[in-house]
């Protein structure tokens, strides 16, 4: 799963003491407390939290973008990084001062870190009032009260079947324009190095027709773009039968009774005709060729896949329990650029994973020099408790070796971003504006079809206006241009 910059997914500094108005469901007044919720972590984490604010809105709570006025206070977490818990950690010590204030003010976690650390942030560090585990968030208004009345809160227990399929998410962070769909919870994949499994529980597929109704509603409200969750989007798989329904396709082939991602995603690009279509995460060793059909069928569907390696190393690939090797992975490439050609690709590597040799980190820096990504995720391994990889391997890279090959692997990304960045100097592409750009607010920037970003003079503009671009000039991560009319 692609991660987001850790960020406030409610707060804005300029908008203290606003009020983040939220419709509540018809019959539902206000019970006069306020709600605040900040996120950090992978989309997922996002959508959660929307989730969140839509069960709390239909309690009768109120949403706020400052967590100074606010009586609840949610940080949902990530734990895929020891980086990430340091970070929330410093982050709820300093929210915690709003006590100081309030003494009733309730402090809650939410998400990954709840089942791991529930303990040293309830009773050691004393840091929280509440914590929730990814599918517990339905409890959340017993939780408060519990937490009100002067009891530690706890629920971390996972579930084979919530997929909150019933609850149309509250578009907190929304620019109106790009929204998330989550049409999966869970993972069933066992990577070595990965929490998921342990935080959100196995992997289970939403409904279609729940889906579809999310799909309509956001295309109703002007929605421009669509993105489809899952830590697995392609192992989607759904049957109202339940014994077909946990069978993945190497089992079992597709009848009329099962919908697989390849037919979920037609559907939607359907449904959602003139929206743009995204989704991630693919896996590799699930990513087959009825996936990249559909998306050549349909010009909505975005020329744009994450397709994680993580090593191009066999054998780290091996102990990582990936499942796949690189020549798989490979002929997944392949089959991607003859079906579509003009496809935008990124990915995710780790580096310094257990036992990873200089042969094998030069294997992974062959395969990107190979590939020439158009974006890349790449970090350094930081060990788990409780997973695979500490069960079973030493972590012996030092961290020093760590953070060499990963600045080595960084200059080699952005030497081969730039220069596909600069074959595209000279085009035009359709861009939908997302917003200001952050460096000067007279200019705007959106994305490509291919996920590039791109920054342009206003010229009369707004975001969620489809304009063409031609790319006059770039940068490693950007491209710069300004709008053609054709």
């Amino acid at each position: 799963m692609e991660l987001y910059k850790s960020d406030s997914l409610v707060h804005d500094e300029t908008r203290q003491g606003e009020t983040l108005v939220i419709s509540r469901p018809e019959g539902v007044v206000s019970n006069g407390k306020k709600f605040y919720i900040e996120s950090y972590g992978c989309a997922m984490n996002f959508n959660d939290s929307e989730i969140v604010a839509s069960i709390l809105t239909s309690k009768g709570y109120d949403g706020t973008r400052d967590y100074n006025e606010a009586d609840i206070v949610f940080i949902n977490t990530c734990s895929i990084r020891d980086k990430a818990e340091q970070t929330i950690r410093k982050r709820l010590a300093n929210i915690k001062v709003i006590k100081k204030r309030n003494p009733g003010a309730i402090i809650g976690v939410l998400g990954c870190m709840a089942e791991r650390m529930k303990e040293q942030l309830l009773v050691e560090e004393k840091l929280v009032d509440i914590v929730a585990g990814p599918d517990s968030y339905r409890t959340l208004p017993d939780l408060i009260e519990e937490a009100e009345g002067g009891q530690k809160a706890v629920n971390v227990l996972l579930s084979r079947e919530e997929t909150y399929a019933d609850i149309n998410p509250v578009r907190l962070s929304s620019n109106g324009i790009s929204a998330f769909v989550s049409i999966m919870r869970g993972c069933d994949n066992m990577c070595a190095f990965c929490v998921v499994p342990y935080t959100r529980g196995r992997e289970r597929s939403r409904p279609p027709a729940s889906i579809m109704e999310e799909v309509k509603d956001l295309k109703a409200r002007g929605f421009k773009e669509i993105t489809l969750l899952g830590q697995n989007v392609d192992s989607y798989r759904w049957s109202e039968d339940e014994t077909v329904r946990g069978k993945k396709l190497i089992d079992l082939k597709d009848t009329d009774d099962v919908v697989n991602f390849a037919n979920l995603l037609e559907m939607v690009a359907i449904e959602a005709s003139g929206m743009r279509i995204r989704f991630s995460t693919s896996h590799p060793k699930d990513m087959l060729d009825d996936v990249l059909y559909v998306m050549a069928k349909y010009k909505n569907i975005c020329n744009y896949i994450h397709l994680p390696v993580q090593s191009g190393s066999d054998a780290c690939l091996e102990r990582m329990n990936r499942t796949y090797t690189k020549a798989w992975y490979m002929n997944r490439l392949e089959a991607v650029k003859r079906i579509l050609p003009d496809c935008g690709i990124s990915t995710d590597i780790i580096v310094g994973f257990c036992g990873e040799t200089e042969e094998e980190f030069e294997a992974t820096m062959d395969i990107v020099r190979e590939v020439k990504y158009d974006l890349a995720y790449m970090y350094y391994y930081s060990e788990r408790p409780g997973t695979l990889a500490a069960k079973k391997f030493k972590d012996d890279v030092p961290e020093e070796i760590k953070k060499q090959r990963l600045q080595t692997l960084v200059d080699l990304h952005r030497k081969n971003s730039y220069e596909s960045n600069l074959k595209d100097v000279g085009k035009i592409f359709e861009v939908l504006i997302e917003g200001n750009s952050k460096k000067d607010e007279a200019d705007l920037y959106g994305r490509t079809d291919h996920n590039k970003v791109c920054v342009f003079a206003r010229a009369g503009h707004k975001a969620g206006d489809y304009v063409m671009v031609k790319v006059e000039s770039c940068t490693s991560g950007t491209l710069l241009g300004k709008i053609v009319a054709l």
